[in-house]
């Protein structure tokens, strides 16, 4: 067993002073008073820092110049890995947008292979796309974009079983039989680069579609006379929404606005991409963010960078910014036991210094 002290702790829930985080092989066995530690416990501290859980991105699609989509292998997803544990990622949900189904394939073998080599930090796959609206595709690619078949979704699913996680569709061009077909294969469904009307879109989260991806971005607005997907994800007391906070795919005063309305319900991604001149998505940095045909197609995010974001930007407290990388994100994904610091939790935090700056990410536990 280790100890791990700070000047504060900060839980998910709460503030500590003078407590210690002790560890036992990749769980956290308690949270208790430094005085009480014994003296056999090795014990490392950091002065003028605090220490809060491990961040969480549910949507980041390659690092390093390697783009899942095009190198779908064991080698990018430690590129990706790498990128995110370097700023206080410790989990994360590889991204695939629109593509050739051979390629989610490819994707889904990569992670089994990364896993069964002991691979850390990878969760599984979000699939977004190909089950979107194409008036709603922003960069995705138009041409393989479709309305889904049974027999399609269900061979992918058979798969991917316990590697695809997460699935981004529209409601509106996928049917109630569909939706229900992805649920019972225990994925969570969010809803996304759709034009799907208010009704649609409250009759899909009644269904048990959970999350809405990117709010804001590739979607029907809020309008005054039709309150469309955005307004739907604002009006339904039990859907979450991820939102990307660089300032150029949604403005400051739009994720407070969004933030005031849904609380807990809204977390932070990275939708963070590569430079890349090959396959369907070429993207390329336009100044702090990336373009694929001139289209905005990316960020060039950490969770970190979003962490400070939030509050130096959108003006939301430390505590609830944190929450936002970690709490809120693990409750989307219906993890109970990352995203957090108390017993039983899985022991990977964040070291950080003036409650922004990441000074060490503690790693633990694979998942």
């Amino acid at each position: 067993m280790k100890a791990f002290t700070a000047d504060k702790i900060f839980t998910g829930k709460e503030w500590l002073s003078g407590y210690s985080v002790l560890v036992l092989n990749d769980e956290i066995a308690d949270v208790v008073a430094t005085a009480s530690l014994p003296g056999s416990v090795e014990n490392q501290s950091w002065k003028d820092a605090c220490i809060a859980p491990a961040f969480i991105d549910l949507q980041i699609y390659g690092a390093a110049e390697r783009l899942l989509a095009v190198y779908p292998d064991e080698k990018t997803l430690q590129a990706l890995a790498a990128y995110c544990f370097s700023s206080g990622t410790a989990y994360c949900l590889p991204t695939l947008a629109t593509n050739e189904i051979k390629v989610f394939l490819q994707a889904i073998d990569a992670v089994k292979t990364y896993w069964q080599h002991g691979g850390k930090g990878v969760l599984g796959l979000h699939l977004e796309g190909p089950w979107i609206s194409k008036e709603k595709r922003g960069a995705h690619v138009e041409s393989l974009i479709h309305s889904p078949a049974v027999d399609e979704v269900r061979s992918l699913l058979e798969y991917g079983k316990g590697v695809i996680k997460m699935i981004t569709l529209a409601p509106e061009i996928c049917s109630p039989e569909i939706i229900e077909l992805i649920l019972s294969y225990n994925i969570i469904i969010s809803a996304g680069h759709s034009n799907a009307g208010y009704q649609q879109a409250i009759k899909s989260f009644e269904q048990g579609v959970t999350l809405v991806t990117h709010l804001y971005n590739a979607m029907s607005g809020l309008h005054h006379r039709e309150a469309g997907l955005t307004g739907a994800a604002f009006d339904h007391s039990s859907v979450m929404a991820s939102i990307i906070a660089d300032g150029y795919h949604v403005a400051w005063p739009a994720i407070r606005i969004a933030k005031k309305i849904m609380g807990e319900r809204l977390f932070a991604i990275t939708d963070a991409v590569t430079t890349t001149a090959q396959g369907y998505y070429r993207h390329y940095p336009a100044g702090e963010k990336f373009e694929a045909a001139g289209i905005l197609s990316g960020s060039s995010l950490t969770m970190s960078k979003a962490l400070k974001n939030l509050v130096k930007h959108a003006g939301i407290q430390w505590e609830e910014a944190i929450r936002m990388c970690t709490v809120y994100p693990a409750a989307a994904l219906k993890q109970k036991n990352i995203g957090c610091i108390e017993k039983g939790c899985k022991a990977n935090f964040v070291v950080m210094k003036n409650e922004l700056d990441v000074l060490e990410l503690l790693r633990f536990a694979a998942e």
